[in-house]
């Protein structure tokens, strides 16, 4: 249920229909962005917010086909009734619709996994490949009926075309015995009257020439006649004209009569079409105000994070002005915020924005939050926002607001979301605080979900001391005497009026009279509410402060932890070697001891062999001393290296590692590898001399510094070009299409030279097979004829030329050469 009928309106959801309908190709499209209704199903409301996230993937990763949505379902129940048919341009549409719808079948073809949702409903669509086909024989790219769409339309055009030509060459003729004769002007040239083919002559001549006067000139100097001898061929073409549109006729009949079985099968192939069109629009809306698909359970509550409203997120998306994102809970425990503070600071827009964000979600629409936020389900959301008075329903603006409080309270449950304006206004204050104060205390009875704004003391008091009711306040910085746009839930807001006024400049013994008559109660508690806004930003930006600094210590604190227990380790490990060292060297004095002594007994204490061993003795122990000190100074080493390392352990790891990466590229480098150079183009080694590789790019060679690169592997060098071949073709493609915009069918070879004429005409038809342009006009005039037939010859021997004729005499007849690609 929604409340009021103008529900839409009030919240700005009609705007977002108007842009869901401009990114809509067809009318049918826009019909059911104009069916799309507000649900309370969770089934219908997971499925559309599914599928409207499936093609926002396509459109970011994918390039979806089909760009015509032409709704065919009008003119297909038309040719239901026998004798009725499809008239060119309906036949026109079902061929580029049908290719639509084609194309994107196939593109689901296979992509279950991708996008189960749409791959369902593509796979549920049959295709027409016969009706196509039947398509493709009769009508041409540009629109109109094939010449081979049937034998007898074929000859009727090839007579239509031949006496066409004969008529022009003979009014050429015809006219330039007229200028011979003087009775036409040398500048003249063949009209057209009526649809003939006229002579402009003098009227003073007019009789010279046998035949009919279709018409004069304004100033009656000049007559228009057709010649008597073309009469009889301009009436058997006219004749031919008819039997070439019953001929058309009857082959439109003849395929509206072959489809007619197909019709049933159609229609939904079309209602698919019409979906299609429908949920991209819905994508691209949802990916232009970055909008997500939410968590969402099927319960009334709100967990809403960086919400933002999607119109004002557009109108300051250009601009330098910041959209304050909304952050909104309701659920059992809080189930109505009552929001106050200052006029202008953003009440109404938060308000706003929970209405058309929980509407947008409830229609299927993915909504601009953060992916932490949860919706819910509402199964009643009533508003009551903006003036409804009415003079022809004797509606005061406090009576309507009383009516819409009645509908409330009779209709609201705690499946119920209400959003409420300016809450208790229109009527004397004391009154209608007090009226407000028990109309909130029956919806929170009744349970109901909300959010309400309100600039009244009492209704602040109240929510302060009433469970599932919290309140809200709007920032507002009182040093700079500007809003903040910033909601922030658990203390009431101040209204500011005084500073306000005091802003705009009242006089300072009104706004003391003012205080004097409100009384000093009422000013200190805004007073105080002020000053706990003021101190609560203070000790927040404290806490920050201090939570920052915490953070910082306990990193210095693991910091050091770590580097004692390494030196904890160290030292462990260098006793254990000194310990192991002290064994191996008591060892090794006790066994050079027992050979001093046993080789001093063998020799029976000679003083010459005395004397040796005793040196030997000597020597070992200084060698002794000699690695004692050696180890006292290792250790020392090892201390210093290891504060040094402490130290600067960050740099020296990043050095070390580019350092080594260097060293081992200029090491593995090789002829023939494929490298990286310092611009991150790839190339190929061609040789390597003196620390310098020169290196193959494309069809250039260059010198650079063995160090300066690194090797690259195959499945790298895939990467880094593949972007490069896929973006060469969009290039080609936007290349192609430019051309076939600026191409013209026709070429104007007058006034130049044979050979000049001939080359820019092989141009010409060379360019116009590249765009796939059948149809022909060389504008060569008729003078002597000689850059005709010279351009005539060259079209005789092109084997892409089917066929070459006169121009139609009214259209400019030998004059011209109009030419029939064979392609």
């Amino acid at each position: 249920m929604i409340y009021p009928e103008n529900f839409e309106s009030k919240i700005k959801f009609d705007r977002i229909r108007e842009m869901l309908t401009g990114r809509c190709r067809s009318d049918m499209g826009r019909e059911l962005v104009k069916a799309m209704t507000f649900s309370e199903e969770d089934i219908f409301i997971r499925e559309n917010l599914e599928e409207t996230a499936e093609f926002m993937r396509i459109v970011r990763e994918e390039e979806f086909p089909g760009d015509y949505y032409a709704d065919a379902r009008p003119f297909l129940n038309k040719i239901r009734i026998e004798g009725l048919y499809l008239d060119i341009p309906e036949l026109v549409a079902l061929k580029n619709s049908l290719e639509s719808l084609t194309a994107i079948v196939r593109f689901f073809n296979g992509k279950n996994e991708q996008y189960p949702h749409l791959t369902q409903k593509a796979g549920q669509i049959q295709l027409f490949p016969y009706v196509l086909q039947r398509l493709d024989s009769i009508v041409s790219k540009h629109g109109t009926i094939k010449d081979n769409a049937s034998s007898e339309l074929n000859d009727i055009r090839r007579n239509i075309l031949k006496k066409q030509s004969g008529i022009s060459r003979r009014m050429q003729s015809l006219l330039q015995q007229a200028q011979s004769e003087g009775w036409a002007e040398k500048d003249s040239s063949i009209a057209i009257r009526d649809g003939r083919m006229v002579i402009p002559v003098p009227s003073a001549y007019k009789r010279r020439i046998n035949g009919i006067v279709h018409d004069e000139s304004t100033t009656g100097k000049t007559s228009y006649i057709e010649p008597a001898e073309i009469i009889e061929t301009n009436n058997e073409i006219r004749e031919l004209q008819l039997e070439e549109k019953r001929e058309i006729i009857r082959i439109l009949r003849k395929f509206s009569d072959d489809i007619r079985p197909y019709i049933d099968h159609l229609i939904p192939a079309y209602n698919f079409l019409a979906h299609v069109d429908f949920v991209k629009a819905k994508a691209l809306f949802s990916i232009e105000i970055e909008a997500i698909v939410p968590v969402f359970q099927n319960l009334p509550e709100m967990w809403w994070y960086e919400a933002r409203h999607p119109l004002l997120y557009l109108a300051f998306k250009n601009t330098e002005k910041k959209l304050i994102p909304l952050k909104l809970e309701v659920n059992d425990e809080q189930r109505i915020i009552l929001i106050s503070g200052p006029n202008a600071g953003g009440k109404s827009v938060c308000l706003q924005t929970a209405g058309l964000l929980q509407y947008m979600f409830q229609c299927g629409l993915p909504v601009p939050v953060s992916e932490a936020s949860r919706f819910g389900i509402f199964k009643k959301i009533l508003i009551d926002i903006g003036d409804e008075q009415s003079i022809e329903n004797d509606l005061s603006t406090y009576s309507s607001h009383l009516i819409n409080m009645k509908n409330f309270v009779r209709y609201g449950d705690k499946d119920t979301l209400i959003l409420i304006d300016e809450f208790g206004t229109g009527t004397e204050p004391m009154l209608g605080g007090a009226i407000a104060e028990a109309i909130l205390h029956a919806l929170n009875n009744k349970e109901v979900k909300g959010v309400i704004t309100t600039h009244y003391t009492n209704l602040k008091h109240f929510a302060s001391a009433t469970p599932g009711i919290e309140n809200g306040a709007m920032l507002y910085d009182n040093h700079r005497m500007m809003p903040l746009f910033e909601l922030q839930i658990g203390k009431p807001g101040s209204s500011f009026a005084f500073e306000i006024a005091n802003k705009i400049g009242l006089p300072k013994e009104i706004l003391d009279e003012a205080a004097g008559k409100i009384g000093e109660d009422h000013i200190n508690y805004d007073k105080h509410l002020k000053d706990i806004a003021r101190d609560k930003r203070y000790w927040e930006e404290k806490r920050r402060k201090i939570h920052e600094n915490e953070k910082r210590l306990d990193d210095v604190v693991a910091k050091y932890s770590n580097e004692l227990q390494e030196a904890s380790r160290l030292r462990k490990e260098i006793i254990r070697e000194a310990q192991l060292k002290a064994q191996e060297i008591i060892a090794n004095a006790n066994k050079t001891i027992e050979t001093t002594i046993r080789e001093i007994r063998e020799s029976q204490a000679e003083k010459e062999k005395t004397r040796i061993v005793r040196a030997q003795l000597e020597a070992e122990k200084q060698k002794l001393l000699s690695e004692e000190e050696e180890e006292e100074r290792l250790k020392r080493k090892i201390e210093k290296i290891k504060n040094r390392e402490n130290r600067k352990k960050k740099k020296t790891e990043k050095e070390t590692v580019s350092e080594y990466d260097k060293k081992e590229t200029s090491l593995l480098l090789q002829k023939g590898d494929y490298v990286k150079l310092p611009n991150q183009a790839i190339g190929e080694i061609l040789d390597i001399k003196a620390g310098k590789a020169l290196i193959a790019l494309g069809n250039i060679r260059t010198q650079i510094a063995v160090e300066q690169l690194r090797k690259t592997s195959a499945n790298q060098i895939k990467k880094q070009t593949r972007p490069a071949n896929r973006s060469a073709y969009p290039d080609f493609r936007e290349n192609m299409s430019q051309k076939r915009l600026m191409f013209k069918p026709e070429i104007d070879v007058r006034g130049l030279r044979g050979d000049e004429a001939l080359q820019k005409v092989t141009e010409f038809i060379d360019e116009a097979v590249m765009l796939d342009s059948k149809n022909l006009r060389i504008l060569h005039g008729t003078g002597t004829g000689a850059l005709r037939q010279i351009i005539r010859e060259y079209l005789s021997t092109n084997p892409v030329v089917g066929s070459y004729s006169d121009e139609q005499v009214q259209l400019g007849g030998a004059g011209i050469t109009v030419v029939k690609l064979d392609i």
